[in-house]
């Protein structure tokens, strides 16, 4: 019988079998000599061993169409990344990093402050600035008043996607506007640090109308991005294509090289220096880690 990968929990994998409901599953050992680690969002085959109890063994998994390593998930259409606009203050250079893993798997990413209510008209323009020619789209939301969430229910129709975001953000109190089969335990914000505690605890597959599915992920706070050479970073800033050709150096790093047309573009505000400044420390970070 073939399903997919709904949660995996302490060993565990749910499996969600159209015909049959969710089966409680064990993955066989072939996959850890292979190497394979089963994931949620993974289309898999499955052995029944009990169907009453509904327990049973993952024999095979298809292959995927992406995946990623943190959040965990496999077959994914596109992500959304949530921040707050204040309380916490968005982590830009945090933020990057995640467009910058998901611009490598080429899935599609929307942008989604929440909390539209703690900033100003100005502010949330400036927001916007940040991403002026990445193509991403940007949107906001208030999912204690709900606002926005017609919006982003739309995006989310007919799509497998993943909502990721750092704790404090309201994630999870805009996960349960979006749909009504989970409810999804909300936190407080720390007033002292403004952060939140983290509320979701693992990965968990969420099935919702007309082939929607949403993958719900444990916050982050930090997001490293290593196994890649940093002269490959420049390829995953969507907003340096313009300019990158036309830099007088093939191969152009767009940091100390004289005459880039990447910096001139800074330089006349046509990027955002925001976005420039998380490239340049994101750039130092590859340049420097061991090489091995």
């Amino acid at each position: 019988m073939f399903g997919k990968i709904i949660r995996g929990i302490a060993g565990f994998y749910y499996v969600y079998i159209e015909e049959f409901g969710e089966i409680e599953c064990k993955a066989k050992g072939i996959f850890r000599n292979r190497k394979i680690k089963p994931l949620v969002g993974d289309d898999v085959e499955v052995v029944i061993l009990d169907s009453e109890k509904k327990t049973g063994n993952i024999v095979d998994i298809k292959e995927r169409k992406s995946e990623l390593i943190r959040p965990a998930v496999a077959n994914i259409d596109q992500a959304v990344v949530i921040f707050a606009v204040a309380d916490p203050a968005p982590n830009y250079n945090l933020l990057d990093r995640f467009l910058v893993m998901m611009e490598r798997q080429n899935i599609k990413t929307i942008i989604c402050f929440n909390k539209s209510d703690k900033g100003s008209e100005e502010e949330k323009q400036q927001l916007r600035d940040n991403f002026k020619g990445t193509g991403y789209q940007v949107i906001f939301t208030n999912a204690k008043a709900g606002e926005g969430v017609d919006t982003l229910k739309g995006l989310l129709k007919g799509k497998v996607t993943v909502l990721a975001g750092p704790s404090g953000v309201g994630k999870s109190s805009l996960t349960n506007q979006i749909q009504d089969n989970v409810m999804m335990q909300t936190g407080q914000i720390s007033e002292k640090i403004k952060r939140g505690k983290h509320t979701t605890r693992h990965t968990e597959f969420i099935a919702m109308k007309d082939h929607t599915y949403l993958l719900d992920t444990p916050g982050f706070s930090s997001l490293y991005i290593t196994d890649m050479p940093e002269e490959d970073l420049k390829y995953y800033y969507p907003e340096f294509d313009e300019y990158r050709d036309d830099c007088r150096f093939n191969g152009c790093n767009h940091i100390n090289e004289p005459d880039c047309k990447v910096k001139e573009a800074l330089a006349n505000d046509k990027i955002s220096r925001t976005r420039y400044e998380s490239y340049c420390q994101i750039f130092d970070e590859l340049k420097n880690q061991k090489k091995y």
